[in-house]
């Protein structure tokens, strides 16, 4: 996600803060200073903020260490002005790890329910209903009380069984025990889809704030069920009935200038960038444009190519594998090789929708 800058690395994952929850706190810190008249209690509503945000990472990083327990990994939690992202490179597809992956966030904020509730139960009592509902003045004991209410409400708005909310993913992990996981996840977001509908019909008689998490959930919803239903589409083929045989392959000595004479001749932007016979990285179309820019022609593709760990798969891997680890990885073409570990062609997001399109059309 661009815009974004590392704050740390927590259990090995990178912790990034999108710029506009800058905004969020500079629109808090005058809120609550114009409302106490001083600049501490603007302080204090930030502190607050950071506070229930260390919660929401708290949250993210359960999901997180619950996949890499089924060996998915996480690229990344990113801090945005309306939450936590956790960038998982894909769900597990076994129901039950889809469960506890996606039980795994709530399970981290009543954890910490819990020890804010002993806390408040061991300096002076815990406070009653009416209270948890006050999150406005957080100075002191109300501090505690508001973060305690916070945490109950990311388990309750979480829980709603509706994409992209965790409730969501537990509706469809439930279901997945009993249909397939393209009808389950049909299912689970056409459930969340009606929700969304009635959250933007309540909130043109009240909160309007309603309206937009009515939104939010139904595009998430419809997204969800168009991802799975292409993956299912996908079954039966295998990465060497998309791969892409004819190709370019460009070598780290050679120019850019060449470079850009075969993107203007072909249709190709992506290719693979060898050194050696062997693959050393990939050149995109904006990475040679920014290379020409600082390099300028007659720079060397070498200078310019991104050199990630450039992903090779064997083509009898199921086409579906490969659509999921394309779409999560950083580089947008893979190399492909034979069985004799010779590289038979590349294959890139592009070849696997044309697979699609011949697919529905057949399917008429």
């Amino acid at each position: 996600m661009t815009w974004t800058f590392r704050l740390g690395r927590i259990a090995g994952i990178d912790v990034k803060l999108h710029w506009t929850f800058l905004i969020l706190l500079g629109w808090v810190f005058l809120s609550y200073l114009s409302d106490t008249g001083e600049v501490s209690g603007g302080l204090v509503g930030v502190a607050f903020i950071l506070a229930l945000f260390g919660c929401v990472v708290l949250h993210e990083l359960g999901h997180a260490l619950a996949a890499r327990r089924y060996g998915v990994n996480t690229r990344n939690i990113v801090l945005l002005p309306i939450g936590g992202v956790a960038n998982l490179e894909r769900m597990p597809e076994k129901p039950r790890e889809e469960l506890v992956v996606a039980l795994a966030g709530p399970a981290v904020n009543v954890v910490i329910a819990a020890l804010l509730a002993v806390i408040l139960a061991a300096t002076g009592g815990l406070p009653d209903p009416e209270a948890l509902e006050s999150v406005t003045v957080p100075s002191g004991r109300n501090f505690l009380i508001g973060l305690l209410s916070v945490n109950i409400l990311l388990v309750l708005f979480n829980l709603i069984p509706a994409f992209p909310m965790d409730g969501g993913r537990v509706l469809r992990a439930l279901l997945s025990m009993k249909y397939d996981r393209a009808r389950a996840t049909h299912l689970a977001a056409r459930l969340g889809q009606v929700l969304a509908m009635v959250f933007v019909f309540l909130g043109f008689f009240g909160n309007f704030m309603l309206v937009f998490i009515g939104l939010f959930i139904y595009l998430g919803a419809g997204g969800e069920n168009r991802a799975v239903g292409q993956q299912a589409l996908l079954e039966g083929y295998r990465v060497e009935d998309a791969v892409m045989r004819q190709y370019t392959a460009l070598n780290v000595y050679e120019t850019l200038d060449r470079a850009a004479s075969i993107l203007l001749d072909g249709q190709e932007r992506d290719f693979v960038v060898l050194d050696e016979g062997e693959p050393a990285g990939i050149l995109t179309r904006d990475d040679l444009i920014r290379g020409l820019k600082e390099y300028g022609k007659h720079g060397r593709i070498g200078e310019a190519a991104r050199r990630p760990a450039l992903l090779e798969l064997p083509g009898d891997t199921p086409l579906q594998e490969a659509y999921v680890q394309l779409q999560a990885g950083q580089t947008p073409i893979c190399c492909v090789r034979d069985p004799l570990g010779r590289i038979s062609g590349v294959l890139n997001l592009e070849n696997i929708e044309e697979v699609l399109l011949l697919k529905r059309a057949l399917r008429g």
